[in-house]
């Protein structure tokens, strides 16, 4: 995170020139996804049906909905959107140094002042208490910026950096690493040619690089105060202090406090709506999930994990491609959107599925004797008409209860139940920028699978005569009630996998108001 002024000159080789585009061309990846969302409306319903292996609907999903969640982007670490935005006129930035020196060159504000406090130590001189400034800014006008998602401060070889260092090297490679001037500088100077003030990354909370601090911001304070700590009687079994890795100890151990305090800090914006100073445009959003934008990485994603997805490898076409579509976002006149709250919307299924989906896996992976079998089977079915209520038609009943293999009765619940959150936007697609539609493409997605899932796991507790509404057997077979929840399970487990949202990984049970857990939250203790 910390840049020092003098390492920044010119740096010689331009990256990128802003690209104009007039306003009636059209780029090689607009229209495509509206022709799409058209072509989804003519897919058959068929509860039986899986989603293509290659889809990344649920994956654009859950990295949008992430966007600024510290947790979910310390989770899955390597980012794969650049989004567009705004950070308000007013707000405060903190900077910690060990001089009463102003940034000169493009340096590191944090939205945090605990983050910000960290950084006010000077390694090399700990025992002394004259080295720690702590500088406030605030911002005098909306500053521009470009937020890239994931862990994306922290200095690692395996995809973190890969965004940045695309836009900033043309690749990515382990040996720019820890060249942060060379990056930050060549960012910068792609930027400012698009009147872009600053870039948005996470490391222990939110910081900004603003890559010009005579434009934008100005100081409200500039504070010489004491460096942090934990008593030194806490740190008297360290080694004396002869070498360079001794001194960082004993930091680390006198910086203690700080050092949480700082992670604390970054805790605030773990989960939804995550870091509100920030105010992303997701109408202008570039995702490497894009497979019409981006399908170099689809067949390199087809045998991985989720963890180790990263863009790196993405081929030098599908590159510019990207990097027109992010120039072309700057350098355009004005674009119209919807105006739809993309955000909420995506918040407003989760919402409503997670804590239900996550209640129905503890009734069906709980250990329980034979005779909890009808009440376990019927809080779950319990459950499954609760998250379909609003969809369960009338007309919505097997024609012949003895007849399992028939489900077209299952239709129009499943249809309702996956297109009512955004049947509206049928009227709204002559309005929708290329990211909309892909952002509503995910929400379609997404939704459909869920709705399929639960629909069918519905149907399947009918049959099987636990269904409260739908009384299809006078008398339950506790066997057939044991294959019933076994096959649950299966359906839900690949569910919740394929979705993989973030809400779902922490702590059972939770840990109490005292105290607090970060599961390598800072980038350097581990992984």
């Amino acid at each position: 995170m910390r840049l020092q002024p003098a390492i920044f000159g010119f740096v010689a080789s331009v990256l990128s020139r802003a690209v104009q585009v007039p306003l009636n061309s059209t780029l090689p990846w607009q229209n495509e996804q509206l022709a799409i969302l058209g072509e989804e409306q003519s897919m058959g319903w068929d509860v039986l049906q899986l989603p293509d292996p290659n889809a990344t609907d649920h994956l654009v999903f859950e990295t949008v909905h992430s966007l600024l969640q510290h947790w979910p982007n310390t989770r899955m670490r390597n980012g794969h959107n650049i989004v567009p935005g705004v950070i308000p006129k007013g707000t405060l930035l903190y900077h910690g140094r060990s001089d009463g020196n102003l940034p000169q060159g493009p340096e590191w504000v944090s939205l945090d002042a605990e983050h910000a406090f960290f950084f006010c130590h000077d390694l090399t001189h700990y025992p002394s208490q004259e080295r720690c400034w702590h500088v406030t800014f605030v911002t005098t006008r909306p500053i521009n910026i470009v937020y890239f998602d994931g862990y994306s401060a922290a200095k690692m070889g395996f995809g973190t950096l890969d965004t940045q260092d695309l836009l900033a090297w043309g690749e990515s490679v382990e040996e720019n690493v820890w060249d942060e001037a060379g990056r930050i500088g060549r960012l910068c100077e792609w930027a400012t040619n698009l009147g872009i003030d600053g870039l948005v990354r996470m490391e222990m909370g939110f910081e900004v690089i603003l890559c010009d601090f005579t434009s934008g911001v100005r100081v409200v304070s500039s504070a010489k105060i004491r460096p942090g700590g934990l008593p030194p009687i806490m740190c008297k079994f360290l080694p004396p202090p002869r070498s360079l890795a001794a001194e960082i100890l004993i930091y680390g151990c006198k910086a203690g406090v700080v050092t949480f305090e700082t992670m604390h800090a970054g805790s605030w914006h773990n989960h939804f709506p995550g870091e509100t100073r920030i105010q992303l445009d997701l109408s202008r959003l570039a995702s490497f999930y894009d497979t019409q934008l981006v399908p170099s990485l689809v067949p390199i994603r087809a045998s991985q994990e989720r963890w180790d997805h990263r863009v790196g490898n993405i081929s030098r076409q599908d590159l510019s491609a990207v990097k027109l579509k992010l120039e072309a976002t700057f350098t355009s006149p004005p674009i119209r959107s919807s105006g739809i709250d993309w955000k909420t919307l995506l918040h407003v299924l989760v919402d409503r599925f997670s804590d239900r989906l996550e209640l129905m896996h503890r009734l069906l992976t709980s250990a329980i004797e034979p005779a909890d079998i009808v009440d376990f089977t019927n809080k779950t079915q319990i459950q499954l008409r609760t998250m379909l209520a609003p969809y369960l038609l009338l007309p919505a009943a097997p024609n012949d209860p003895t007849d399992e293999a028939a489900l077209d009765w299952t239709v129009p619940v499943y249809k309702l139940c996956a297109t009512c959150h955004t049947s509206f936007t049928e009227s709204e697609l002559d309005g929708m920028t290329d990211s909309e539609a892909l952002v509503l493409k995910a929400i379609r997605g997404t939704n459909q699978e869920i709705c399929r899932v639960v629909t069918k796991m519905w149907a399947a507790g009918v049959y099987a005569g636990i269904d409260a509404k739908q009384n299809t057997k006078k008398r339950l077979d506790v066997t057939e009630l044991a294959r019933l929840r076994s096959t649950w399970a299966q359906d839900l487990n690949g569910l919740m996998g394929w979705l993989d949202w973030s809400v779902w990984v922490k702590c059972d049970p939770g840990c109490s108001s005292e105290a607090r857990f970060n599961a390598a939250t800072h980038w350097n203790l581990g992984h």
